[in-house]
């Protein structure tokens, strides 16, 4: 058939035109892998990691470590399937599954799609009319949440914060009314300049949480306020992190006379993030419901002018 003859068809009219579509299609299974000891892989992850006849790997080498350590042999063919390559990889991965071979889709840790490759996969299969199952695992997102000590009734999940300092400001500016927990995963390497971020725009003293190499060896959770946190990271942290903010409190604006004293701390913080001392000004006042004048009278105060 030529390419021609596949013009305007959409991904689903294609899928019954190929063998196995009339009721013999795979399935795609999204597996959520451990996010730090082999151990809490489930029974149904190393039974579908030993029969898959295919499998999506957003690294090859560590799935195969991971194989190793639950002493399962893998039989099928193991495909990379990550980042830079999920949308070249996709069209291959929907035609396994046409022609009836179920595709196990696995990431480092944690469930397929969350802030990994998977998302563009599973489009494209429920297009296609491809059934998706999921084998439930750990999460880095829940797990954080349920051991930060904040609120769990209602929480969001933001991903990674903006790398660069002007659009990662601008993000949290638009999330100061948020009312929900929000939880973000962000680089060790960033850790700090994202706290003191949060710091200028939530409100130093909002409660957050930190929470570094969940489940594995060196697990370590920090609890404090944003500005105690980004002091503690500026000595550098190392390993997978997710943070944990408390949401916005039912009243968000709060008096002069109660902000001041972390409206000069908020701005220096704004400022060391690369803004301009006007922006920082701006900024700081928006987030604590201040007049300009009075976050800029702060800053003066603290400098003793």
């Amino acid at each position: 058939m030529g390419d021609s003859e596949h013009t305007g068809k959409t991904l689903r009219e294609r899928a019954e035109s190929e063998p196995g579509a009339s009721g013999n299609t795979g399935k795609l299974i999204v597996a959520g892998a451990p996010i730090g000891r082999p151990e809490d892989a489930s029974a149904r992850f190393a039974a579908a990691l030993a029969t898959a006849p295919v499998i999506a790997a957003e690294d090859t080498r560590r799935l195969r470590r991971l194989a190793a350590a639950l002493e399962v042999k893998v039989a099928g063919r193991v495909v990379s399937y990550y980042e830079d390559v999920e949308a070249a990889r996709g069209p291959a991965l929907i035609a396994e599954l046409t022609r009836g071979r179920d595709v196990l889709l696995v990431t480092d840790a944690g469930m397929p799609g969350i802030s990994d490759p998977g998302y563009r996969l599973v489009a494209a299969a429920t297009e296609a009319g491809i059934a998706v199952t999921v084998l439930p695992g750990p999460s880095a997102v829940t797990a954080a949440v349920a051991a930060s000590g904040l609120p769990t009734d209602r929480f969001c999940f933001e991903g990674f914060p903006p790398r660069r300092a002007g659009e990662r400001s601008r993000r949290f500016a638009e999330l100061a009314g948020e009312r929900r927990t929000m939880i973000f995963f962000e680089s060790p390497r960033r850790l700090g300049a994202t706290l003191t971020a949060l710091a200028a725009a939530l409100g130093a003293g909002r409660r957050a949480a930190v929470c570094r190499e969940m489940t594995k060896t060196h697990e370590e959770i920090r609890r404090g306020t944003l500005a105690e946190l980004a002091r503690w990271a500026e000595g550098g942290v190392l390993g997978e992190v997710t943070l944990v903010v408390a949401g916005a409190p039912g009243e968000t604006a709060v008096t002069a006379a109660q902000a001041s004293s972390d409206a000069a701390a908020m701005v220096a913080g704004a400022e060391q993030a690369g803004h301009s001392r006007k922006e920082a000004i701006a900024q700081v006042a928006a987030s604590l419901g201040l007049p300009k004048r009075a976050v800029y009278d702060a800053v003066v105060r603290a400098k003793g002018g």
